[in-house]
């Protein structure tokens, strides 16, 4: 990886605005035949440090079977029904959290990852270290443990996440977020973007950015992304509204840190790509924080 690319931070944005919880919920051996339901919003990281598993998944796209013989992380960003089968032997030994991407299938994260990603532990630069403090704190009872634990899977995910974009033949990203993330020029474009959403892009400034020519910078983006880069910089800021009415601002709060002249183009855009108004569409989501605010104001 280049210089260049090492000095782009990819992710910070993307997970303050989009924010992750992980919950650990097993700690322990596997044995027999385990099942774990899809559950809406929510996906599963899974780390196996010892035994072997079998993996199998039903009518979902995914492979119906994968033998797992290594300490591996077993990742699933959306929600995906599978089940273990592990031998009724000594020897196994999971840790296991649910994975919840506030914003569900909004969240630009799970809309970019593939559905299952499995990897072995010991690929994954840097990571030994956090497993050490993690697998430490879900072996005796502690003041704090569970808060710590969760905290731990956390940065655990983060490593994962980071390894991926650093690693695109990985991933197998063809096209989408993760597939622009992987190009270090157009990360670059990408994070100012994400740092920016308000400013007045115009396709010559991200290309300054990118360090590339408009025509080859358009191609590109549009090439890797699946969107030309206005409609990306259009959808990031139409999820980011979203994202901040359901913690309780109000379109009038959002129009010009988004780039908007007024609420009133805000709401007009927003009804355009939603087929709904911000008020209709709060209605009918689920608020993340409690709060009680008119959207359209």
């Amino acid at each position: 990886m280049s210089p260049n690319a090492a000095a782009v931070d990819r992710l910070s944005t993307l997970l303050e605005n989009f924010r992750v919880r992980a919950r650990l919920f097993h700690n322990g051996p596997l044995c027999g035949v385990s099942i774990f339901d899809a559950k809406p919003g929510r996906g599963f990281l899974h780390l196996m440090r010892c035994g072997t598993l079998e993996v199998r998944h039903q009518d979902t796209g995914l492979p119906r079977r994968v033998k797992v013989t290594e300490p591996s992380l077993v990742f699933y960003p959306r929600p995906v029904p599978h089940e273990f089968r592990n031998p009724p032997v000594e020897g196994s030994d999971f840790t296991c959290a649910e994975i919840e991407f506030e914003g569900g299938d909004l969240h630009p994260l799970v809309r970019a990852l593939p559905s299952f990603v499995l990897l072995p532990i010991n690929r994954v630069e840097g990571l030994q270290l956090s497993l050490t403090l993690l697998f430490a704190e879900t072996e005796q009872l502690r003041c704090g443990q569970r808060v710590l634990a969760d905290r731990l899977f956390e940065v655990v995910l983060i490593q994962l996440l980071r390894w991926l974009v650093d690693h695109p033949t990985a991933g197998s990203f063809q096209q989408g977020l993760m597939a622009g993330l992987c190009d270090p020029k157009l990360a670059r474009a990408l994070g100012a973007m994400h740092d920016e959403p308000g400013r007045l892009w115009v396709l010559q400034d991200l290309a300054e950015v990118a360090g590339m020519s408009r025509s080859s910078f358009a191609s590109r983006f549009k090439a890797a992304v699946g969107q030309a880069p206005a409609a990306y910089l259009a959808d990031w800021r139409l999820s980011l509204a979203q994202q901040q009415l359901k913690r309780g601002r109000s379109i009038k709060q959002l129009a010009d840190e988004l780039g908007y002249a007024n609420p009133s183009a805000l709401s007009r855009v927003f009804s355009q790509r939603v087929g709904m108004s911000p008020r209709e569409w709060l209605a009918s989501s689920p608020r993340t924080d409690g709060a009680l605010t008119d959207a359209d104001e």
